[in-house]
């Protein structure tokens, strides 16, 4: 027998009802509950996230690691580079993780306080995620993080009911390990057999010539023949990258963001000066520490020994400060009453978090891979810029459109159905 539906509850991270109007952007619907600042962020994020994800989706692999490996940094698209980077690198990854695990407690609450079972029902809703995520990785895009997501999701959630200093403490070890991990990995480089570090070097920092062509070739050719090259990739960041790296920074992040939930800091309920203090500790420390291990990478020519390893601590350490710093932005203006009003598209690209990151692998696939118009490998950093913009614009369009229409995003209806075991209403009657 299906289980009850609850139909005041909202499903992070991509709750469920359109806006009925432009104020509905800075004051919440009364049915079903919302929380309008956490759409905003959200969408802000979705929007955000494609900027470095362009890479990976147009240039080898390698190229998202080291910006030598492969295409022109000189000019426009040095800055391009530079400031992607500095404002976007590892910075909206952090803000899904936080909002990730502050929808693992508000979901909890919401359900708990209605009587109903959550245990099962959360297990079964990170089930349909990894597999979600594992079809998404293997069939189109290597990068994917839902499937990370799901895993971390599954362990984070025995967590959710310490207190806030628990969870503060906690997420700051767990994010901690994974900086241990890389450290150490980087200290350890000179130990290695010789041939160990010219393997990596040429395979993940620094590919020769041909190991180019054939990356590129290979994303140039039909879909099928795609695959294995893709389900490799994925595989890897399933496996090793998840355990050394992954899990430990996205768990961190989801503990932060279920204690940042509770303090009230994710919903907009703390004050503008709060709020402030937050975006003068992401310029004052974020940028100033990110800028330095920008500058310390080009000093040491992008070595693979320091650059891979040590060198990523700063953005690593710095990141989560300019994503605190953004949510303090998002807050500031979701209260502000004449500015808030203009938030509402950005809530309705959150409202369809997980369509529209599908959607962006869908269209960066189409214009880049060999399926499509095969234009993987020659677009520089600027037309990759030009293209994040185009497919935002794309996707606010289409999220206010579909919106206007249905109450959820079509892959958030279907992950909710199967959550239920029972199939939910999706157009909107009234």
């Amino acid at each position: 027998m299906a289980e009850q539906t609850d139909q005041t509850e909202t499903l992070p991270p991509t709750p469920l009802d359109a806006y009925s109007n432009a104020r509905s952007a800075v004051t919440p619907t009364a049915e079903p509950a919302r929380i309008v600042e956490m759409d905003v962020l959200r969408g802000f994020a979705t929007l955000g996230i494609l900027i470095m994800n362009i890479q990976s989706f147009s240039m080898i692999s390698s190229a998202y690691f080291n910006p030598t490996a492969y295409g022109d940094l000189e000019g426009a698209n040095y800055w391009v580079w530079y400031l992607s980077h500095l404002f976007a690198d590892m910075k909206f990854m952090s803000i899904f993780s936080i909002l990730f695990g502050a929808g693992i407690v508000l979901l909890s609450d919401r359900r708990t306080a209605k009587g109903l079972p959550f245990i099962r029902f959360h297990f079964r809703r990170m089930g349909w995620l990894l597999a979600l995520g594992l079809l998404h990785a293997h069939l189109l895009w290597q990068g994917d993080i839902l499937a990370s997501y799901a895993l971390c999701g599954a362990i984070v959630f025995w967590f959710r009911n310490l207190s806030p200093r628990l969870l503060w403490i906690t997420g700051l070890l767990c994010f901690s390990a994974g900086s241990v991990v890389s450290i150490l990995t980087g200290l350890s480089i000179p130990f290695w057999p010789p041939e160990d570090v010219l393997q990596m070097q040429q395979e993940t920092w620094q590919p020769q010539t041909a190991e180019i062509k054939q990356e590129v070739a290979t994303y140039l050719q039909p879909w099928l023949k795609q695959l294995p090259l893709r389900s490799t990739e994925a595989f890897l960041m399933e496996t090793f990258l998840f355990l050394f790296f992954i899990a430990w920074r996205c768990s961190g992040l989801m503990l932060i963001g279920m204690a940042l939930h509770k303090q009230r800091i994710t919903t907009g309920k703390r004050s503008n000066s709060f709020y402030a203090g937050l975006v003068a500790t992401a310029f004052c420390i974020g940028i100033p520490v990110t800028m330095y291990g920008i500058q310390q990478n080009f000093a040491s020519d992008w070595s693979m020994s320091y650059s891979f390893f040590l060198g990523g601590q700063f953005n690593y350490w710095a990141s989560p400060l300019l994503s605190l710093g953004y949510l303090g932005v998002i807050m500031l203006i979701c209260k502000s009453s004449h500015v808030g009003k203009m938030t509402w598209p950005l809530a309705r690209v959150g409202q369809m978090a997980l369509s529209n990151y599908l959607l962006q692998t869908v269209l960066c696939t189409f214009l880049f891979y060999g399926h499509g118009l095969g234009r993987f490998g020659q677009f520089s950093r600027v037309e990759q810029l030009i293209s994040v913009l185009t497919i935002s614009l794309l996707q606010v369009v289409f999220s206010c459109v579909w919106l206007h229409y249905f109450r959820f995003g079509p892959f958030e209806w279907l992950w909710r159905s199967l959550t239920y075991r029972q199939r939910q209403p999706l157009r909107i009657t009234n």
